[in-house]
């Protein structure tokens, strides 16, 4: 009898378990069914201005004042602070003496300030753009007919689509600058070393220069040269210590000291990567010469990461998928092979305090 106690509570256990799955799970389906709202709102607060208003302001707005400022519907306005709020992308202080309550930035919202270093505001707007919304309609045909579904949306791929539209080539450049931002400290605080005894540097496929520009002025003992389309370096601005040369990576890179890669490879596919890599490899001295790379890495297939920002390089990789034709976050395994086939003689990696590692390949 008292083994079969023991069983039937076992039992009740097991369907208890079940029951908190099913519970949870009838929660989170609406994450599922409404997930893009939460994108939709935080673009409409960059559009309007909500964050550099308050912080224009420099403290807490009441909704009168931010309608007013804004030029915004109170009531509208209202449902939407109402709405960022709960999410805890705005905070709400309560009234004092009588008066009504206001709205104050949180860690979150400052992100969203146009103007300051850690700034996001500029990537939410490129990925939240019709532009780049439309392919995710396709991602399907990447699985079944392995068709890009960037190409499927627009009939070209995103750089040919760039090279034709202005203000998507300007969405992107600014995203970019604004990842590089977020970055390149980290960088600078997890592992200076690696610039160690570079004189000059090419970053390769650059953009618009912020990376190049942010490194030499923490580092301005180096020499920097801005590597990109000449449709983008032409329109880079000039910094001190930075030269602008256009060009196309799968043909030749200029010769440096070291050259510098941030989220360019993921890209692309291992023999375009390898075809990349071996034109940097070539453009370095042989015998003290570098390879930076800047990238993600994907834990493998055979164990789940304890990373905090894991969540998000597996996202990144869906957005691979679906705004490049063979583009994919990498795992240690992947990075090895495209290393070694693009004749790198041995290469370490450096975690730092952001979604991607460095990695140092030399000749």
């Amino acid at each position: 009898m008292e083994r079969q106690s023991e069983i039937g509570e076992t039992k009740r256990q097991v369907k208890t378990r079940e029951e908190e799955e099913e519970e949870k799970a009838e929660v989170e389906i609406w994450e599922y069914t409404f997930g893009f709202v939460k994108m939709a709102v935080v673009k409409c607060a960059i559009e309007l201005g909500i964050a550099d208003a308050i912080e224009n302001h420099g403290g807490p707005m009441t909704l009168s004042e931010l309608s007013s400022t804004l030029s915004c519907s109170p009531s509208s306005l209202s449902r939407i602070m109402r709405f960022l709020v709960h999410y805890r992308i705005f905070r709400e202080v309560p009234p004092s003496h009588g008066g009504t309550s206001a709205f104050e930035h949180t860690p979150i919202s400052r992100r969203l300030i146009s103007h300051v270093q850690t700034s996001m505001a500029a990537l939410i707007l490129l990925e939240s753009s019709p532009v780049m919304l439309a392919p995710w309609h396709n991602l399907s045909a990447h699985a079944l007919i392995d068709r890009a579904p960037f190409m499927a949306a627009h009939g070209k791929d995103v750089w040919d689509y760039a090279a034709v539209d202005g203000a998507h080539s300007k969405l992107i450049n600014d995203a970019m600058a604004c990842g590089a931002r977020a970055t390149v400290p980290a960088i600078i605080e997890g592992c200076p070393e690696v610039f160690d005894g570079v004189g000059s540097l090419v970053d390769v496929g650059g953009g618009n220069g912020t990376t190049l520009r942010l490194l030499v002025q923490a580092l301005p003992s180096i020499k920097g040269i801005n590597f990109d389309l000449p449709s983008v370096v032409s329109v880079a601005e000039d910094c001190d210590g930075v030269e602008h040369v256009g060009g196309d990576f799968f043909n030749s890179v200029p010769e440096a000291d070291a050259a510098f890669l941030m989220w360019v490879l993921h890209d692309w596919s291992d023999e375009e990567c390898i075809q990349i890599l071996k034109k940097c490899r070539e453009a370095v001295p042989k015998d003290k010469g570098k390879v930076i790379i800047v990238e993600a890495i994907v834990a493998d297939e055979h164990g789940a990461s304890h990373d905090k920002l894991e969540f998000v390089r597996l996202m990144i990789d869906m957005v691979m998928m679906a705004h490049t034709t063979n583009g994919k976050e990498r795992t240690l395994k992947e990075w090895d092979y495209v290393l070694k086939q693009a004749g790198f003689s041995r290469y370490n990696i450096k975690p730092i305090k952001a979604v991607q590692s460095v990695i140092e390949a030399f000749p």
